[in-house]
């Protein structure tokens, strides 16, 4: 038991100078109009408009997505660290971007036809993130974006009874990543969070022999398998997590992905594939009982896709640097362990 709690304990840290690092590429990014990717349904002609009109609080960092999560980084890292050098910018950032206005419009644009589906589910479970640092820390933003949070909240809980399968890509649509950082968000009351892990359950209690060696696919940034476990681990009590993951994936090999164009903007998810795969091989650790033989080889191969993910994060090509720094900072600060997840009842601690 104690080998494991030194195994753990062993992970990452946050260090002054990557969070510095962090800091600056939010930074740089959140009041960036372009380049820009929009998903943007078009009804007549009036709805033509730069990203600035359509969704004035997240419009930078390339697209929404991206937007909320650089506006989570920072929200994040001056919560953690609110004397840093950075802080203040972080904090004059998140006021420029949240304000009563510009949420009225995110929810009115959210709210519009045709827009349904719109960053469902990933950039959705990103905002709660962002509203839960807001309303952790007692920040004065957080009544100003609740709004936004009720309506991305009245989404998923219209969205998830009706979704029938889970949906396992690698990419922005998958299901089971999604639903971890709604449940570390604490977002929605006990009605989602209840939610969320009776639709987990009801996905992927009975999955058996995760094919992990068909991982990964050339342009995933999340690992099918690994964000599936790492979300159950959220959902099962200790013990019984430790025997659904034993039928889940009796194989654990993994080596870090290698990017070959950090410029090209779908072969650099790898990138953030490194980071992602790293907390939750981490996360998946953590939800084992402390004397699982298991916890050595996660945690090993955490640390190195954790050192290959990290050293990507250098903001070189705008393609990565817009939103790697977000996965790096849910890495290095276990949002998903120290204060996300809580553990089932009937869990062993």
């Amino acid at each position: 038991m104690l080998a494991a709690s030194l195994l753990l304990s062993a992970t990452l840290t946050l260090d002054p100078d990557a969070a510095q690092r962090f800091a600056d590429l939010a930074l740089a990014c959140v009041h960036q109009e372009y380049p820009n990717k929009i998903a943007h349904v078009l009804q007549a002609d009036e709805d033509v408009a730069p990203p600035r009109q359509l969704t004035p609080a997240f419009y930078g960092c390339y697209d929404w997505h991206s937007s909320v999560h650089g506006h989570w980084l920072l929200a994040r890292l001056s919560r953690l660290s609110p004397d840093a050098p950075y802080a203040a910018k972080a904090r004059a950032a998140l006021a420029k971007s949240i304000t009563r206005e510009s949420i009225a419009a995110e929810v009115a644009y959210i709210d519009g036809p045709g827009r349904a589906s719109f960053e469902r589910p990933y950039g959705l479970a990103w905002l709660l993130q962002l509203t839960g640092e807001l309303r952790e820390s007692k920040s004065d933003l957080y009544p100003v974006i609740q709004p936004l949070e009720n309506a991305a909240v009245a989404r998923l809980e219209a969205w998830l009874p009706k979704l029938s399968h889970p949906v396992r890509s690698g990419e922005h649509s998958q299901t089971a990543f999604a639903l971890g950082l709604i449940l570390d968000s604490g977002a929605g009351g006990e009605r989602l969070q209840s939610l969320v892990r009776d639709r987990a359950r009801a996905f992927y209690a009975n999955d058996r022999n995760c094919p992990l060696a068909y991982e990964p696919s050339g342009e995933d940034f999340l690992s099918p398998c690994l964000a599936e476990a790492d979300l159950m681990r959220r959902v099962l009590p200790r013990d019984e997590f430790a025997q659904w993951l034993k039928a889940f994936m009796p194989a654990m090999t993994l080596t870090p992905a290698v990017v070959v164009d950090p410029s090209d903007p779908k072969l650099a998810h790898l990138d953030g594939l490194n980071l992602s795969r790293a907390w939750m091989l981490e996360g998946i650790a953590s939800g084992l009982p402390a004397d699982d033989p298991r916890i050595a080889t996660l945690v090993a191969a955490s640390q190195a896709h954790a050192k290959a993910g990290l050293a990507s994060v250098t903001g070189e090509h705008y393609e990565g640097g817009h939103w790697l720094g977000s996965f790096a900072t849910y890495l290095v600060t276990k949002r998903g362990i120290e204060e996300g997840a809580v553990r089932p009842r009937g869990s062993k601690e």
